[in-house]
């Protein structure tokens, strides 16, 4: 009956599973894979990222060989990708869709370049006309497939150091734009001095887009953010709650608004909203329970991180320590609290507990072609 249904009935169901069941059922018989390749929209990108959540990828944050770890939620078990077609170690800096922006780790100059690690794709982008290092990136991803293989999405680097005209270094004032519609970078702008040196010496890299306005936290003493507005070329600043008093801090975006996630000196994890007029709003607190878990014993959550997306915030240490996460249930009328094992073995091979760098992207097997 299977090797008898038609192509777009088979691809119906085929929407329904997950990548790594997708690859399962098309190395079935000819039949299915030619399914897989003769309808590659309708099993991917539109109705995968619809059926399935994001997957959490972890890459180590030392180079101990060319690979990272995924966690598939739908099943709640964990796989090994080797990085092995990658020509340089490195480190992510976005994930768009079913992409990563990565950096690679030997190139102190910038130079960013895209890769699928399930698809083993990698491309460098175009050099960008400024030579800086350390700056601040910020990803705003352009249309409504942004899941696909070939998302449209816009680069901004701000901040960082360039050469100076006489010799030496100094604070970079251009904002500059890659636009993948048209793999050119564009000098768009300019950045305050102020806003440069908080950039390039306060700020860990991370943006969030909201609403038309790229975010980035600062740590100089105490935490803050700043905000580019993008269509009125504006920047402005603006503080966080406990901002002296939290030993880590991540900004994410939940239903399209702002959000703030940090814990303070032993107390509680805490996740803010922002309001109208910069003003946060608190909705709600880490069960004590699983912050003491994730903790293990100490009282100090200045080696926490965070990682989120529209569906889920997810809070981690180290690989194997485990995870507290904050979900939205399918029925989208509210979040639930899980506590998500670490990754301590694959296929009964033992995983080393390794420093990890989170990020989320949604899995698709189809190769992007800019």
């Amino acid at each position: 009956m299977w090797s008898n249904l038609p192509f777009d009935v088979l691809a119906k169901i085929f929407s329904f599973l997950s990548p790594d069941s997708l690859a399962r059922a098309r190395s079935t018989c000819r039949h299915w894979n030619s399914c897989v390749d003769t309808y590659p929209i309708a099993t991917s990108f539109i109705l995968l990222s619809l059926h399935h959540r994001a997957w959490f990828l972890a890459l180590p944050t030392r180079n101990r060989g060319q690979h990272c770890y995924v966690h598939n939620p739908v099943i709640d078990n964990w796989h090994l990708l080797s990085l092995d077609f990658l020509p340089d170690p490195v480190r992510p800096v976005a994930s768009i869709g079913a992409l990563i922006l990565v950096r690679p780790t030997n190139c102190t100059v910038l130079q960013l370049a895209l890769c699928n690690p399930f698809t083993r794709q990698f491309r460098y982008l175009p050099m960008s006309n400024i030579s800086r290092t350390n700056p601040a990136f910020g990803v705003v991803t352009l249309d409504s497939v942004q899941h696909g293989p070939n998302p449209n999405f816009r680069v901004y680097v701000a901040g960082g150091m360039s050469e100076a005209p006489r010799g030496g270094a100094m604070y970079e004032l251009k904002l500059e734009m890659y636009d993948s519609t048209d793999d050119t970078w564009h000098v768009v702008g300019f950045v305050p001095t102020e806003f440069a040196v908080r950039l390039t010496v306060w700020t860990p890299n991370e943006s969030v887009y909201s609403n038309g306005v790229l975010y980035w936290m600062t740590s100089a003493r105490a935490y803050s953010v700043m905000g580019y507005e993008i269509d009125g070329h504006r920047w402005r600043g603006f503080g966080v709650p406990m901002a002296d008093k939290l030993e880590f801090a991540a900004l994410l975006c939940r239903n399209g608004g702002l959000t703030l996630v940090g814990g303070a000196s032993e107390g509680e994890a805490c996740i803010w909203e922002l309001k109208e007029g910069d003003r946060w709003g608190l909705i709600e607190k880490v069960p004590m329970e699983m912050g003491r878990k994730l903790l293990g014993g100490k009282r100090s959550w200045g080696s926490i991180k965070c990682v989120g997306s529209e569906e889920a915030i997810y809070l981690y240490k180290e690989l194997g320590s485990g995870m507290v996460v904050w979900r939205e249930m399918e029925e989208k009328a509210r979040w639930a609290w899980f506590w998500i094992e670490g990754c301590h073995s694959i296929g009964g091979n033992q995983v080393p507990n390794l420093p990890i760098k989170g990020v989320f992207l949604h899995p698709n097997l189809f190769p992007f072609t800019f």
